[in-house]
Parts: C-alpha cells; sequence; structure tokens
C-alpha cells in the first residue's frame, strides 16, 4: 500500500474517494468554504435537514459536483470535538474501512484536517487513518471454492493536511506496521487448525526471523526429552503432530543480553480438552486456542519494523491436545523443565503446562521480566466479559507501567487479585510439589496463578485472552473472527520501555 501526504486544496483530490469528518458545527472546519463549493454551496443546508449526519460514525456518500477532480465523498460523522478521543479516532477509521471495503474503494483521499480538534492534532489523525482503515478493512482469505470476489486491499491513501509532511509520514508509517501486525496475528488465529500445526506455527516464527533478523531457535520433540519438558510433552502425548518450542530474540537494547523482557504465548494450536473432554460445542473454535501465541508474533512483528532500543525474547510453546492411547490423563504426575512436580487433575488445564516450560525456558535464556499471554480459561469470561482481558501480577510497579501501554492502545486490561491462600491451594497436592486444577470456582486466578508459580520472583504479568482474542460478531475495529488483541500493547510497551532507557534519543 502507497501513503502519501499532500498540501492542497480539497477540490484537487483525484482519487476513488474524499473522506472527510464532519463534527457537530462543520462550518468551523477551517477550509469549510472549499468543501460547500463541491456541493453548490448547499452542504450546511443538508447538515441542518439531517440529509448529511454529523453523528459520531454515521456514514454519508454523496457524488461532488463536476467540474472538479472529487468523484465522490464519503462523510463521516465526529459528534461534539471536544468528546473526540484517539481511540474513538481509531474506531471511526475502521468503520470508514469497512465502507471503502465494501464499495471497492482501493484509492482513498483523506481529508486529514478535518478530524483534527485541540486535543487530537495531525499526526493523530494519521496515525488512527492507516491503523484504522487497515483493521476496519481485514479479511480473512477463506477456502471457499465458489467465490469470485478478489481480496480487497488499500493501493493508495493520501492525506491532505497543511501539517509537517515529515510527522505525518511518520505516524502514518508507525499505524501502517501496527495494523498489519494485528492483521497477521488475526489470520495465525483464524486459520484452520490442519493447517496450522505446531510446525506450521515455527514455519512463521522462521519467516520473521528472516525479515527482521532475529536469532532463532527451535525446539522439536528430541530437544525437549534431553532438556526435560516434561509439562509440554505431556500435553503433546496424545498428538500425532510434532511439538514445537519456539525462540526469538531481539536484540535492540545492550549488547551485553541484558535487561531482557520475555514475551511468552500459548501456542495450542487446537485443544480436545484431552481425556477430560470437552462436549462437542466447546470444542468449535478451538482451532483459536494459540491466540496467546498470535498475540506474541504480533508484538515482535511490530518490534522488528519499529527496531526499540530494548533486548526482547519470544517464546512460543506449541502443540495440539489430543486424545489417544498415550495421551496423558488425569491422575499422571509429571516432571517440568523446572523441576517441579505436578499432578494433573485436568487434562483440559493443558495450556498452563505448556506455559510452565515456556516461562522456565524465557528464564533460563535471560528473561529479566516476563509477561504471558494465553485463551487460557471459560473463567476469565464468566467474571469479566468478553471485551476484557484479565491479568494477573506480582510486581506492582511493573504492571502499572504496563497498564499505560494498553491505556494508549484501548485494549482493556483488568487485573484479579492473587491470594496466598490461592497459592497454597496450588500447591495442595498428596503426590507431587502442584496440582494443575484447584477448582472452578476462581478459575481463572487458578490458572493464571499456576504459571505464575513457574515465574518465581520475577516480575511477571499474566494477560488471559479467553474473552477477546475472538469477537462472535463484527465491532468496531474489525470482522467477525480473532482480533489480533494484545499484539499492539505488547509492542507498545517494549517501545515505552525503550524510551525510558537513559541513552534513549
Amino acid at each position: 500500500m502507497k501513503t502519501t501526504i499532500a498540501n492542497k486544496e480539497i477540490e484537487q483530490a483525484a482519487l476513488d474517494v474524499l473522506v472527510v469528518g464532519l463534527p457537530e458545527h462543520p462550518e468551523n472546519l477551517e477550509r469549510w468554504d472549499s468543501l460547500n463549493d463541491l456541493f453548490g454551496g448547499r452542504l450546511l443546508d443538508w447538515v441542518k435537514e439531517g440529509d448529511v449526519s454529523t453523528d459520531l460514525k454515521a456514514v454519508t456518500k454523496l457524488p461532488a459536483a463536476s467540474g472538479t477532480a472529487v468523484k465522490r465523498v464519503l462523510f463521516i460523522g465526529l459528534g461534539p470535538a471536544k468528546k473526540l478521543t484517539d481511540q474513538i479516532l481509531l474506531e471511526v477509521f475502521a468503520k470508514a474501512g469497512k465502507e471503502l471495503k465494501g464499495r471497492k474503494a482501493e484509492n482513498v483521499s483523506i481529508w486529514a484536517d478535518s478530524f483534527t480538534t485541540d486535543t487530537l492534532e495531525a499526526d493523530d489523525t494519521a496515525f488512527a487513518a492507516i491503523q484504522g482503515m487497515l483493521l476496519g478493512s481485514y479479511q480473512f482469505d477463506d477456502y471457499k471454492t465458489t467465490s469470485n470476489e478478489k481480496d480487497f486491499c488499500f493501493a493508495e491513501i493520501e492525506l491532505i493536511s497543511t501539517a509537517d509532511e515529515d510527522e505525518l509520514k511518520a505516524a502514518a508509517e508507525v499505524g501502517r506496521v501496527h495494523a498489519e501486525a494485528v492483521n497477521s496475528a488475526r489470520t495465525l488465529v483464524n486459520t484452520p487448525p490442519n493447517i496450522l500445526t505446531a510446525v506450521k506455527m515455527a514455519e512463521h516464527a522462521e519467516q520473521l526471523a528472516e525479515r527482521y533478523d532475529f536469532e532463532l531457535e527451535v525446539l522439536g520433540k528430541e530437544e525437549m526429552e534431553e532438556l526435560g519438558m516434561g509439562a509440554i510433552l505431556a500435553v503433546n502425548k496424545g498428538s500425532v503432530e510434532e511439538p514445537r518450542l519456539i525462540v526469538l530474540k531481539y536484540a535492540g537494547g545492550n549488547e551485553d543480553w541484558t535487561d531482557v523482557v520475555g514475551l511468552v504465548g500459548k501456542g495450542i494450536t487446537y485443544d480436545t480438552g484431552g481425556y477430560s473432554l470437552k462436549p462437542k460445542d466447546g470444542m468449535v473454535g478451538m482451532k483459536g486456542d494459540m491466540g496467546g501465541a498470535a498475540a506474541v508474533f504480533g508484538a515482535m512483528q511490530i518490534i522488528g519494523e519499529l527496531r526499540p532500543k530494548k533486548n526482547v525474547i519470544a517464546v512460543i510453546a506449541s502443540t495440539d491436545n489430543m486424545v489417544s492411547g498415550d495421551a496423558f490423563k488425569p491422575d499422571d504426575v509429571i516432571t517440568s523443565l523446572s523441576g517441579k512436580t505436578i499432578e494433573v487433575l485436568n487434562t483440559d488445564a493443558e495450556g498452563r503446562l505448556v506455559l510452565a516450560d515456556a516461562v522456565t525456558y524465557a528464564k533460563q535464556s535471560g528473561a529479566d521480566c516476563l509477561i504471558d499471554v494465553a485463551t487460557l480459561t471459560g473463567g476469565v469470561i464468566v467474571a469479566l466479559g468478553k471485551d476484557k482481558t484479565g491479568a494477573l501480577t506480582n510486581d506492582e510497579a511493573f504492571f502499572e507501567s504496563f497498564m499505560e501501554a494498553s491505556l494508549e492502545t484501548g485494549e482493556f486490561v483488568w487485573r484479579l487479585p492473587l491470594t496466598e491462600n490461592d497459592k497454597k491451594r496450588l500447591r495442595t497436592s498428596d503426590v507431587a510439589d502442584l496440582n494443575n486444577s484447584p477448582g472452578r470456582d476462581g478459575h481463572m486466578i487458578f490458572g493464571g496463578g499456576f504459571v505464575g508459580e513457574f515465574a518465581g520472583d520475577t516480575p511477571w504479568i499474566h494477560l488471559d485472552i479467553a474473552g477477546t482474542s475472538e469477537a462472535g460478531a463484527p465491532h468496531n475495529l474489525g470482522p467477525k473472527g480473532a482480533t489480533g488483541v494484545m499484539s499492539r500493547t505488547l509492542a507498545t510497551f517494549i517501545e515505552r520501555l525503550a524510551e525510558e532507557e537513559p541513552d534513549a534519543e
């Protein structure tokens, strides 16, 4: 996609569609007269009569007057300008992206200055415009043989503004990077499990490593057995597919590989529940049980593009959880990479097992702080609904810093408590150090708290995205299906940490 910045008159916009933001009082826009002239001076009357709406996200499509380069105009309402935030602006442009995709408008001009306010500047608009349009127009390439529709993508987006061209270009580029990474994560989650196996997930990591010069390490079953990764190997026992532990290292900070942030993702490519078998309706959609891995891959794509000055290691534990004569079962006792033993009470609590070994490996590889991301429990949906990511932590300052990134991206995160009594229940077993399922009460807390047992004293945040990883219907930033949640927040957090470094420019 080509992005251009142009300081020119509105009537010179010559691409397929001109996108204009209409606040509650559009006559106060700086170049209102030029816009009004495109419609023979009648636009304000149409606004007053309700034919063109300024209500938030309301869309009106009109052909422009003859004699100008403008072919047609898509107005999108902004409501009261003083209430417009950067998150709302992102949703506005996502709505525009959906509309333009429906019209197959691949070449678009945006009058960027019509979206600016006293608190939102032109670079905010550029960032939101490119990111929102790409998120809103996302589609998954399905496997239907009867469709004749070609895949949609924007060929050119032109931003018309009087603001500094270099600043707008930089902001638009960051918006593009964020959106493309989220869409890549979405595609991973949407891919069927017979196609996206652990081996294929490792191949995706290889592509990222080659593109961004990451250091790559991929451990197969034999290497895991040599190291003693009994937790992930137990989950894999029932499968005919090889497991993979995927490690990507980005050396953007100091050269001695210290002060390293570890990002750990659950990569269960399909989850039957094992011998603690899910009901048939509960099994549908379990191709998305690798949403945590997708989020980490998305974050690493952003990091690879923007090159923040921070050392980052990403660890993905990937396998499916199947049923066979060899599958692990309730009452088994397994030994994790850390040496801790685990009594298996529920084979459907497998995500925390693979994360246990992945977190341990991240620590052994130099991670000084950890964030794990997983579609871990149905309990988080019961507690918080489907629009909030649940969190646990063992470090207040670390979590508060992360929350600033969450607020910046608008990806809602809510912390739940993890008490000593919760930890005591996780450590209750007659035969092992830990049990993997103390009960249904406090389900999300016990799931994440189990992972915390392997983080130990290392500053750690657990993110349960079981509710937010997929949307059951079209939403503000995209279509039904995978959302790519947490890719932007994880990367933004790394960028913020890099900016805080003493030698950061």
